[in-house]
């Protein structure tokens, strides 16, 4: 799933009072709804930063009209994990999860309105800006129930400049390999389909053109006609009959289940298939030949070029995971992302709604796992809301951090899903990542106790209340895990599975299977719950605390089974630790390797030990999504830019890694470790390959996007855009022939050429369609390549069809700046920027004169 080493940072104080000006800086998102007074405002400059580690100045401006005392508050802020240094200055303390507090010590004096203090931090290196803390929030011990956001502006000084200049030489490198191919060879048809001929003459649609279905395809009809009327003043009339210009859809059981095939010429359009899910594919195909002046503004005609397709997917599962649970996303995002899925031929949403920092969907039958579990915000009473994660401050109005979908929503994206053929899975995270599932069934448990009711109370407990284990999850919280030997863990589960089965009932959409999670159990839990000592007083199989995992999955998995369901989860359930050479270690389980399980396997990184596990897991019989963190974890950053935002914990992720993945051989893809560091090949050398009996077990494909950096819809789509293009396309198309090919120098050609003509399409095709499909996406635009060559500035971009621009006065590149055309005279600071044709900027290239 995810998982990350988390900042260890030091504190060491110093403090004095000054006069303080506000500096130039980046500000990091603290987003809060309401506007309340703020007694302090933070600016943290980066004064080290080395593999030693990091020092950060951290000074407190007193913006209020009193002394900020000397006593009696704290500063609270997510990050990873801290100590002081001078317990005499400050004690900072680990609250829970990757929330802490800032005391004053003794030795702590009043700062003055208008006066400051500062604070050094030391830390692990700060690789990006995602590393530094956030969500600053301050409370005074008077009054628990206020919390005053703090603004904290960040500068990063100029330690970043030198790594950044060589990392923008080396993507000069890099894009220099991207050959510009003409439009007229661009393949029109994205994803790439099985068998493509254009063969000359085009077919023009306008408003005198009808759509003729057969009958079963009037649904897909009225999508057609939809997706014209975008492009068109007039939009094509559905008829039963027609004699003039037309658009055919009809029936052909000879195609396959998802398949379809298209015939373009100056007669019209016939799109074949044997299913509904057959022509909506088909209608993709005819959307992505729209050309990108199209889209733009509407004619009274579009021109389709003349072809002939034979197209059908590689893999029937071809998925993307939207974590709302961390940070959430509003409805009208994920109706958006359901017409992109659409769009790209993806069938599946992981819905990822529950973890340890959220509870997003409502249940009928539990309103707690709502009113309790989708609120994160400080609170005096803590059995009313989460805490503050990820940056979501102190507010419960902060739309990252609170926020859910009524029955009614869920419903809504159910039957919006289903029109557009893609299934949801939900998923409910157990038994661990269920912190929000665990305090808001203590809050039900508190409210009928208050009403003497200990049945009630007791009724859905996701914990032995008597448990004193003692652990603590990669992601820092104590309490997050629930207890499968009781039985009302199971009453809770059932009911929760059964309110979803009756919303999937309500909107007529297809539940195949639920995903239970099943990751980042931590070390400790259950050790002292006398519920567990019971259980295995009781129960020969249960000898230890690592047999309950066999157990609760068993358990889970009859549950599902009595309701014609199959159990997904995380590559962990169907894992079993055993002893090796005096070493414990995970393998393939074989007591549920023929129970269907699907288990999404994410852990490959290089020297892991596991880069071969989905393969092993495959081989063993359980059915496998590749969901490797190397190639399609994108939330990963894109590169290892300072400026870049994203986790790295796995490794960057850009465009390139799920476009040169090979689903059936991804070892031979596996060639950077974390920090981008090429890997010793021979350090997997020996690893296990998928056999012919494994790769009929590996059922798809799936892109995982966590939500840890993701604080608004823009920051959700730049990470998922235009990676997921990528996604969709390896998903959906067959092996292109540099993958199998094994002489590596003509591989690697015809990578080259691959890559070229994918990158061309992209820039030229997709990403001007993407300015205006359902309403546009904010894809990230890639910051310029630059080098000086024979003493002049060149400059390159990724994706051709977008455009560098460039100052050299200081000022920031703007829309209306001068476009780079040729290598520039480097007499003094040049600033380069890409923008698209809408005038969407980038980020910007710093090219400083020594």
């Amino acid at each position: 799933m995810t998982s990350y080493p988390l900042a260890f940072l030091f504190l060491c104080l110093s403090f004095f009072s000054s006069c303080t000006q506000k500096t130039t800086s980046e500000t990091t998102e603290t987003e809060v709804a309401e506007t309340v007074s703020k007694p302090i405002s933070i600016s943290l400059t980066l004064t080290s930063n080395d593999d030693r580690g990091s020092r950060m100045a951290l000074k407190l401006l007193n913006t209020g009209d009193e002394n900020l005392p000397a006593t009696g508050w704290k500063l609270f802020f997510n990050g990873g994990t801290y100590a002081s240094t001078n317990p005499s200055l400050a004690k900072v303390a680990h609250v829970n999860g990757d929330l802490h507090s800032l005391t004053p010590g003794p030795g702590f004096k009043a700062v003055p309105s208008g006066q400051s203090a500062t604070i050094e931090i030391s830390s692990r290196r700060i690789r990006n800006k995602t590393d530094f803390p956030a969500g600053f929030y301050l409370v005074f011990d008077k009054d628990q129930n206020q919390a005053f956001p703090v603004a904290v502006a960040v500068d990063k000084g100029k330690l970043f400049d030198q790594f950044d200049r060589k990392l923008t030489e080396r993507i000069f490198d890099q894009n220099a390999l991207i050959q510009a191919v003409p439009d007229e060879k661009l393949v029109k048809v994205f994803p790439t389909p099985v068998s493509y001929q254009e063969s000359g003459t085009p077919f023009v649609v306008d408003g005198q053109t009808d759509i003729v279905p057969d009958p079963e395809f009037n649904p897909e009809a009225e999508m057609l006609a939809n997706a014209f009327s975008t492009v068109l003043i007039a939009k094509p009339a559905i008829k039963t009959q027609a004699t003039g210009k037309r658009i055919m859809l009809r029936k052909n059981p000879t195609i396959a289940p998802e398949g379809y095939e298209l015939q373009i010429d100056q007669n019209g359009v016939l799109l074949s298939a044997s299913t509904r899910t057959g022509i909506f594919y088909g209608i993709q195909s005819l959307q992505t030949m729209f050309p990108g002046k199209a889209l733009s503004t509407k004619g009274s005609s579009v021109s389709l070029p003349g072809m002939v397709v034979k197209d059908a997917p590689r893999f029937g599962y071809r998925a993307l995971m939207v974590d709302i649970a961390r940070n959430f996303q509003p409805k009208t995002e994920l109706i958006k992302v359901l017409d992109l899925m659409g769009l790209y031929k993806l069938n599946v949403l992981h819905l990822h709604f529950s973890d340890d920092e959220g509870w997003r969907v409502e249940m009928p039958s539990l309103p707690e796992l709502i009113a309790v579990g989708s609120k994160r915000a400080h609170n005096a009473d803590p059995t009313q809301s989460l805490l503050p994660s990820y940056g979501s401050g102190p507010s419960d109005k902060n739309t990252a951090g609170t926020g859910y979908y009524s029955k009614e929503d869920f419903v809504e994206i159910l039957k919006y899903a289903r029109d557009r053929h893609i299934e949801v899975i939900p998923e409910i995270e157990s038994p661990g990542h269920a912190r929000a599932a665990l305090r808001a069934m203590d809050a039900r448990y508190q409210t009928y106790m208050k009403e003497n009711n200990k049945a009630k109370a007791e009724q859905y407990l996701l914990r032995d209340r008597a448990d004193k284990s003692v652990y603590e999850s990669v992601q820092g919280w104590k309490d997050n895990v629930v207890d499968v030997s009781i039985p009302s863990t199971y009453a809770f589960m059932e009911r929760v599975v059964d309110d979803l089965i009756g919303m999937y009932k309500e909107a007529g959409a297809p539940l195949k299977t639920i995903h239970f999670g099943g990751d980042e159990v931590p070390g400790g839990v259950w050790q002292k719950s006398p519920s567990v000592q019971r259980l295995m007083a009781s129960n020969t199989a249960v000898k230890s605390t690592d047999d309950l995992w066999y157990y609760y999955f068993g358990k889970i998995n009859q549950l599902l089974k009595t309701r014609g369901l199959s159990l997904s989860g995380w590559e962990e359930i169907g894992l079993k630790k055993v002893v090796q050479n005096g070493r414990s270690v995970w393998v393939p389980n074989p007591t549920f390797a023929s129970e269907n399980f699907r288990v999404n396997v994410w852990k490959n990184e290089p020297g892991s030990g596991a880069e071969d596990l989905a393969y092993r897991m495959a081989n063993a019989g359980y059915k496998v999504i590749l969901t490797g963190v190397t190639h399609f974890y994108i939330d990963l950053a894109y590169t290892p830019s300072s400026d870049e935002a994203g986790q790295y914990w796995g490794g960057y992720v850009d465009i390139d890694k799920p476009f040169y993945f090979i689903p059936f051989n991804y070892l031979r893809n596996l060639r950077n470790d974390y920090t981008g560091q090429k890997i010793d090949q021979s350090t997997i050398k020996g690893r296990v390959a998928v056999t012919e009996k494994g790769k009929a077990n590996i059922v798809g494909i799936e892109a995982p996007l966590w939500a840890e950096t993701n604080r608004s819809p823009a920051q959700f789509e730049y990470k998922l855009l235009p990676k997921l293009l990528a996604v969709a396309e390896r998903a959906w198309a067959k092996d292109p022939a540099w993958a199998t090919e094994t002489n590596n120098a003509k591989s690697e050609q015809l990578y080259n050429q691959a890559w070229s003509e994918f990158i061309n399409i992209v820039g030229k095709r997709e990403l001007p369609r993407l300015d205006t499909y359902a309403g546009g996406f904010e894809y990230r635009i890639p910051a310029a390549g630059a080098k000086i060559v024979n003493g002049k500035l060149a400059a390159n971009v990724q994706f051709p069809g977008l455009t560098i621009r460039y100052t050299s006065d200081g000022t920031e590149p703007t829309a209306s700046s001068p476009v780079y055309k040729e290598p520039l005279d480097f007499t003094k600071t040049v600033k380069l920027r890409v923008f698209n044709a809408s005038g969407r900027g980038g980020q910007t290239t710093t090219m400083a004169k020594e």
